[in-house]
Formats: C-alpha cells, structure tokens, sequence
C-alpha cells in the first residue's frame, strides 16, 4: 500500500524480483478480463462503458477467481481498496504481511511535479533524478515534453488527500490485525533495504 508517487511500484518489483512471489495487478488483471470478454470482464465493462466504478463485489470476485487457481505466495497490487474487501479476502485467504509506503505528501507533490512526459512514445523524464538531455526536448525526436494534468501540484495534493480518507479505515484495519508493517522515509532507495530485511526476517528466507 502507499500513495499515488510513493514508490511502491518499484517496491513491488523488488519483492517480487528477489522473494520470487507473483505479482497480481487488480488494474491488468481487469484489463485482461475486458480484453478476452470473459464472463467477468463483460459485467465490469458494462459498468466502465457507463463510467461508473466496477463494484466492490465484481473485483472481490476477479481477484478471489484468479488467487484461486495459484499457488505459492503472492503479491497484490492495487487491492485490496476498502475495508469490505480486506475483510472477504481475509476470509479466504491468509494474508501474511501488508507493506505500507508512508511517504510524506510535500515529498510526493515535489517528486511527481518534476516529471515530464513525451506524450507520443510514453518516455518519462524526472527532472532531478533522469533529466532530459536538452531541457523540454525528448532526446529521441527532440519534440517538446509536456506535464500530464494528474500531475501538476494542485491535482496531486487533491489525489492524495483521497488517497488518505479512502485508506485511513484499511490501515486501521489491517493494523488491528497485526499484519500492518509501515515504512517510513523519502526516497525508496532507502526504504527498499529495510522492506527487504524486514521480509526476509519475518517471511520469507532467501
């Protein structure tokens, strides 16, 4: 868990790289229903043709059908979202640990209002950490880099503070339930290290 900008995607890939876990993406996982029209993927694509949200009960079911034909351990990603989820896929199956990316919002807001985009080709730029060769030009095709509208500060700040109110009770949940592990700090080069110990002493033996 973590919000939008927290690093946890790169966090993801590391667990599932050196712990050889499967990653399970809620996102991709809806997308591979949709796109191969199964019965599942029909009843959410009504829902997104009328631009609603797929309800709690549809990907409880996506998700509960695909953990259901796997075995070993496995990493979800985007999922659980609320509260009423956590507790149906508690009830059946054993969730082990839930990392939680606590990253202060001001670094967050600062970290994704230095990216830039090609919008053609999907090439991203960090103005700190991965900059464009020539400033406001793609080093490919040279052509300007535009900022997406999701990430100019005021929209940020406004996705975080969602982020907050929707996830607040699920963090509350799983740490009642004794399976919350929260990790601090600003840059997920330091925090990784400390995912990674903490996993391989409490989960999972490399």
């Amino acid at each position: 868990m973590g919000p939008p900008g927290s690093g946890k995607g790169t966090v993801s890939e590391r667990i599932v790289r050196d712990f050889g876990v499967e990653h399970l993406s809620s996102g991709e996982l809806l997308r591979h229903h949709v796109q191969n029209h199964t019965d599942l993927g029909e009843e959410a694509q009504a829902y997104i043709l009328k631009g609603e949200l797929v309800p709690d009960e549809l990907m409880v079911d996506l998700i509960l059908h695909e953990l259901d034909a796997k075995k070993g351990n496995w990493l979800l990603d985007g999922f659980p979202r609320t509260v009423g989820q956590a507790e149906t896929l508690s009830e059946k199956h054993k969730i082990d640990v839930v990392v939680n990316m606590d990253v202060p919002f001001a670094t967050i807001v600062d970290r994704i209002k230095q990216r830039w985009v090609h919008a053609v080709s999907g090439r991203v730029y960090n103005l700190e950490f991965n900059p464009p060769k020539v400033e406001g030009k793609d080093d490919i095709t040279g052509e300007p880099l535009t900022q997406r509208e999701d990430d100019k500060p005021e929209t940020v700040m406004a996705r975080l503070k969602k982020y907050e109110e929707q996830t607040k009770p699920l963090i509350e949940y799983y740490n009642k339930k004794g399976v919350l592990a929260s990790f601090s700090g600003t840059e997920t080069n330091v925090i990784w290290p400390r995912v990674k110990k903490y996993l391989q002493e409490n989960h999972y033996k490399l």
